[in-house]
């Protein structure tokens, strides 16, 4: 079996698991779905993302600055928000609802909690995160998007001295849209300008969260944490993009399975509804089942990981080995139940498809998570 998180213990009692929205995080809900309804409409994201730049600077700043989203896993005395990842994954919910092409996942958890770590070691990194947090800047972790907590990191890029970075990481997440780089070096983590780099645009099947090759060919970056650190610092902020993106799915799920009723009330066939035919009745039944239990395993994901549970690797794996495949299953429902019109260009369910398709190997496949829960609850591989 591959390298995995440590097992979760068992000496300390957890506190009980709390999956309810609490006012403040409706409030927050409330904030982001009615920017993303003004600004994020799923026309516009087709639109841009036909343009291969989907990125809306306007929109993330006023998401990340304006609503402070950017900065809810960040502490008030480095300039966030101070709260935590139940709001984050709130936040998440919204942008999968409307497959939002923003750096929310990469620069807002993975690199904060990246350079949250780091903070201690000095004080570059605490200056990077209150930008990070402020919404001044864009950060994201030269990291493959598919690279998954518990599996072993990529090898380091190699520093010639003095910062004078070199190598090459394929698959890198919304590097087009940052100004700075987190890249794992063999001397530790640097921070390296993106102007630096040479950006290679891949073609990606999620039009909404572009892909690019990240090179570095003698870029200087500063020094922000030892190779043991930066390798701890890296693992750890993998755990919670993994929790956190099983709220991406499920908002992601939940669109699918709200439209695809709101589709098939309105569309008539033998003179009446078509969603009145038994068999689709059991087939949008049971979809329901698979998001309703979608979002308790996300939300526990996120309480584990705001509560620090010593079983949250136990409880991530969990949310991630089931809602990624029920995002994926509910966009190929919506696809298929909307008849014709879902097999457009037009019709936005494709990009939810290939979102959820897309998610399904970010940050773990569903496979090597279900191995993780294996691994945890002792059980031999077939």
């Amino acid at each position: 079996m591959s390298a995995r998180p440590p097992q979760p213990g068992h000496s300390a009692p957890r506190a009980p698991l709390d999956l309810l929205y609490s006012d403040t995080e409706e409030e927050l809900r409330a904030a982001v779905r009615s920017l993303l309804a003004d600004r994020c409409a799923p026309a516009g994201v087709l639109a841009r993302a036909e343009t291969g730049r989907p990125h809306d600077p306007e929109l993330w700043r006023t998401l990340a600055a304006g609503i402070g989203a950017a900065g809810l896993l960040v502490p008030e005395k480095l300039g966030g928000a101070g709260a935590g990842h139940r709001e984050a994954a709130v936040v998440l919910e919204e942008l999968g609802r409307a497959v939002a092409p923003v750096p929310y996942l990469t620069g807002s958890v993975l690199a904060t909690e990246i350079l949250l770590a780091c903070a201690c070691d000095g004080p570059e990194a605490a200056e990077l995160v209150g930008e990070l947090a402020a919404g001044r800047l864009v950060c994201v972790p030269a990291l493959p998007l598919t690279q998954a907590p518990g599996a072993p990191l990529p090898a380091p890029l190699h520093d010639a001295g003095g910062g004078v970075l070199s190598g090459t990481v394929t698959s890198v997440a919304d590097a087009v849209a940052a100004d700075v780089l987190l890249v794992l070096a063999d001397t530790g983590l640097h921070a390296v300008p993106a102007d630096r780099a040479v950006l290679t645009p891949a073609v990606p099947l999620d039009l909404t969260r572009p892909l690019a090759t990240v090179t570095l060919d003698g870029a200087e970056g500063t020094l922000l944490a030892d190779p043991a650190t930066a390798r701890a610092a890296v693992a750890g902020a993998l755990l919670s993009g993994a929790g956190l993106l099983a709220s991406e799915q499920v908002g992601l799920a939940e669109w699918c399975l709200t439209e695809t009723v709101s589709y098939l009330r309105g569309r008539h066939q033998f003179n009446r509804p078509v969603g009145s035919f038994q068999a689709l009745k059991h087939r949008l039944a049971r979809l329901w089942l698979d998001v309703a239990s979608a979002r308790a395993a996300a939300r526990a994901a996120a309480d584990a990981l705001a509560t620090a549970a010593p079983d949250a690797p136990l409880t991530v794996a969990v949310a991630q080995a089931y809602c990624s495949g029920v995002a994926v299953r509910a966009a190929e429902e919506c696809v298929q139940l909307h008849g014709g019109i879902g097999m457009t260009w037009e019709h936005p369910a494709h990009l939810y498809l290939k979102r959820a398709k897309a998610d399904s190997l970010a940050l773990g496949t569903e496979g090597h998570h279900r191995g993780l829960v294996a691994d945890f609850a002792e059980l031999p591989a077939p």
